[in-house]
């Protein structure tokens, strides 16, 4: 998606319709005292846990700048008012993952949350339509991502879905309004980007939305733990019809409720990381003429296609370090292309600065590489997982962005590929009131009624929990 405008694909495909529900309600915040309360009454919920599952909505991406659907400057909200569709303060394409999100992958990591459905963007559904990209530029397939009103939640996700809800005994709803309508629509169900909208999300971020619990069939999920005697937990900004069915209501926002909790259970929120990719084909054939001099075309392009727009970079500088004869030059247009003569016989180091966009937190990278057009064809396929979990550790150890990484080489007779993988954004979590509560030297002991934690500074990220027979 380009621009800081929803896809109206996206917007009619989930416009606003009576059946939904009450929109636009007011925001109640729980006094400072007793929003405090809660969220230590809530990690101590989560310490004597036994099967934690986490059921997400919307309202755990407006902080990421993806409007919500409900809530005063919703999707639902301003349309059902006659005043169309919001406006996402990042471009939909570069949103990255909120405290929240991160959050959760912590807790599953610590072994707390049982059950997480970790989706990406660049896989969901991936229905292949028979329509095309209508950018003149681009032209390439779309694909469908969106699972919409009339859409059925695939089985895969349902069946254990409901399984680990019915094994549940605390259900954790973050920024959802759970609601039960008697109607026939079936799931709605938005997976959040991230992008990655959230590139490669699984390994980095595990970015996600299970769904809305406005919609049945899965607003009736949660209720399976009740049948078990477990216990629901609703932190959303909103009164919820399923408020007198849960144990402990939190009104407050998500990212500052998870944080609190966070800072209780002493985690750490990892680093988000994002990884991006790009290609680069260097195709050539001998001049007619004259043998000895070869013609070239220099593309950088995306991985999903010559056609198709790189997204994340604004303008390259093609330069040849090791031949001042030849003039650098400036591709400030997609797509990026440069053609060029040069004797066959001579090797060339080409590098490239590719100058990111917005939603960037580095302005640029740089890479060479080298070009002989006499080399025989060989196929070369790095550890694409290690090489993106090594540029991720090197963002964090660097506290930057910008690191870069050939994963892919295929050269034939008259083309060369290289695939490369670079990170472009970054950002740190951390709570307002504790940023050091996650650190790994950071030896901490909390009583839980009866639950004692103990932060083992051998232990690096992980904790141990220990429980007492006798409260201390």
């Amino acid at each position: 998606m380009r621009g800081n405008k929803m896809s109206m694909g996206f917007a009619e495909k989930l416009s606003y319709r009576k059946e939904a529900g009450a929109v636009g309600m007011t925001e109640i915040f729980d006094p400072p005292e007793v929003l405090q309360r809660k969220i230590q009454r809530l990690a101590v919920m989560i310490v004597r846990s036994r099967h934690l599952v986490a059921f997400t909505g919307a309202g755990i991406s407006t902080s990421s700048g993806i409007p919500d659907f409900r809530g005063p400057k919703g999707v639902w909200t301003l349309q059902s008012e006659g005043k169309g569709v919001p406006e996402a303060s990042v471009p939909f394409h570069r949103a990255v993952p909120s405290m929240t999100h991160m959050a959760l992958v912590a807790l599953e990591k610590a072994g707390f949350l049982k059950y997480l459905r970790d989706f990406e963007v660049e896989t969901i559904g991936m229905k292949t339509t028979p329509r095309r990209c209508s950018d003149a530029n681009c032209g390439s397939k779309l694909k469908d991502t969106v699972l919409d009103w009339e859409g059925k939640l695939p089985q895969k996700e349902m069946s254990p879905a409901e399984k680990h809800c019915q094994m549940a005994d605390v259900v954790l709803c973050l920024g959802t309004r759970i609601f039960l309508l008697d109607c026939s629509f079936k799931l709605i169900c938005v997976f959040l980007i991230t992008y990655d909208p959230f590139s490669s999300f699984k390994a980095a971020a595990s970015v996600f939305r299970l769904c809305s619990l406005q919609i049945t069939p899965a607003c009736y999920l949660p209720l399976q733990s009740l049948r078990g005697g477990g216990r629901i937990v609703i932190v959303n900004l909103q009164e919820t019809p399923m408020d007198k069915r849960a144990s402990l209501v939190i009104h407050g926002l998500v990212d500052k409720v998870i944080a609190g909790v966070m800072d209780h259970l002493t985690l750490k929120v990892s680093p988000f990381v994002r990884v991006d990719f790009f290609q680069i084909r260097l195709s050539h054939c001998p001049r007619l003429s004259e043998e000895k001099y070869v013609k070239w075309t220099l593309s950088i392009t995306s991985i999903h296609g010559p056609r198709a727009p790189l997204l994340f970079v604004q303008s390259i500088v093609v330069s040849f370090p090791e031949r001042p004869d030849l003039k650098s030059a400036a591709l400030n247009k997609q797509p990026f292309k440069l053609k060029r003569e040069t004797l066959k016989t001579n090797p060339l180091v080409i590098s490239l600065k590719l100058h990111f966009g917005d939603g960037c937190k580095c302005q640029w990278t740089s890479i060479k590489f080298q070009v002989n057009f006499e080399e025989v064809a060989e196929t070369v396929l790095y550890d694409k997982e290690a090489i993106i979990e090594n540029l991720r550790n090197l963002a964090i150890e660097d506290h930057c962005c910008g690191q870069t990484s050939l994963v892919e080489r295929n050269k034939s007779a008259k083309q060369e590929k290289l695939v490369y993988a670079t990170t472009t954004n970054m950002v740190e979590y951390c709570s307002d009131d504790a940023a050091s509560a996650g650190s790994a030297k950071h030896i901490l002991k909390r009583n839980y009624n009866g639950y004692v934690l103990k932060r083992d500074e051998n232990l690096g990220s992980s904790s141990r929990w220990a429980k007492k027979l006798k409260a201390t």
